[in-house]
């Protein structure tokens, strides 16, 4: 059967030859196999791109050991969030949707090379995601699976119109498998001798306007619903845009504390963001780190409470507590 290539294949094939660097010869080369059409006529050549694909990443990696090359994202906000998916899931254009930042977007594979970091507003704390280059099976950067470990949860992203979507997830999850990491749906704590990391996950659903979401969407919800917890969205159109920053929100378990001076109103436009479970002691240690020593007692409103009762320093926190420290 002919290969019957596209003029857009060839066009890939012409960038291929004019690439310089490594890092060029590489995006020419997936460039070419998400161009190449799909049919038996052109088994061997996908074959043959595939490999030359992995000899081109083991170069870069090669030369990024040598380099001694890391990468690394400094931490902004409440909390930092990894998005992670297969190529063209749509994480980029979710990420601009629940950010508003313009992030690189494009109909080909791997247009993410490098961690793009972006805050997400929620009410009145701002969450960092970073779009971070796909995980695929023929092809993922070494440094993404670190940064997935060190941040506090990530998004699963998936694209609802593709008939590969439930095959494009399970090649993630398996990926991550294989380098140590698992998501699940609940925050464990971190078991340093453990040989496999589990990190916290959310799955969405992206493309939910484009024919054939509305289906896949059940069929994600019966099959991750109970292991991952699954939301949909478009980013397109900004359907459940808002709903899905809360959910975020929620996943990662945070409670914002309002400090009020003693004699003064509380001050309401920058809380302080602490993880569920923590206590008075642990707020008046994030205040000032000689506070949580120095406290005499506190009093806290909210949550139907009486209104400036007493507490002491295990009192747990809960979501928009306000909280005067007597030293």
């Amino acid at each position: 059967m002919p290969a019957n290539l596209t003029p857009e294949y060839r066009a890939a094939e012409q960038q291929l030859m004019q690439a310089k660097t490594p890092a060029e010869k590489l995006e020419a080369l997936r460039l070419m196999l998400s161009r190449m059409p799909k049919h038996k006529g052109t088994d061997k050549l996908q074959a043959d791109l595939k490999r030359r694909i992995a000899r081109a990443n083991e170069e870069i990696q090669s030369q990024a050991k040598q380099k001694r090359f890391a990468i690394h994202v400094e931490r902004e906000g409440a909390a930092q969030v990894a998005v992670i998916g297969p190529p063209n899931a749509g994480k980029s254009r979710l990420v601009s949707a629940l950010t508003g930042v313009a992030l690189e977007v494009a109909p080909y594979p791997f247009t993410t090379q490098r961690p793009f970091p972006a805050m997400m507003p929620y009410e009145d704390v701002q969450i960092q995601l970073v779009d971070l280059p796909p995980v695929s099976a023929t092809h993922t950067e070494s440094w993404v699976f670190g940064m997935v470990r060190i941040a506090d949860a990530a998004l699963l992203v998936a694209d609802l119109s593709s008939a590969d979507v439930l095959d494009q997830i399970e090649e993630v999850l398996t990926t991550l498998e294989h380098n140590k990491l698992k998501l699940v749906r609940e925050a464990v704590e971190a078991d340093p001798s453990a040989s496999v990391a589990s990190k916290q996950c959310w799955l969405v659903g992206t493309k939910l306007d484009l024919p054939a979401s509305s289906g896949n969407r059940e069929v994600l919800e019966e099959l991750y619903g109970e292991r991952f917890g699954v939301s949909a969205v478009s980013a397109e159109s900004g359907e459940s845009v808002q709903p899905l920053r809360e959910t975020i929100f929620r996943m990662l378990r945070l409670v914002r504390v309002y400090s009020k001076p003693p004699h003064e109103p509380a001050d309401m436009r920058k809380p302080f963001v602490l993880r569920e479970g923590s206590t008075l002691r642990d707020f008046a240690n994030t205040v000032h780190h000689d506070f949580a020593e120095q406290l005499k007692f506190a009093r806290v409103w909210g949550h139907g409470k009486f209104e400036g009762q007493r507490i002491n320093r295990d009192y747990t926190l809960r979501d928009r507590d306000v909280i005067e420290l007597h030293l």
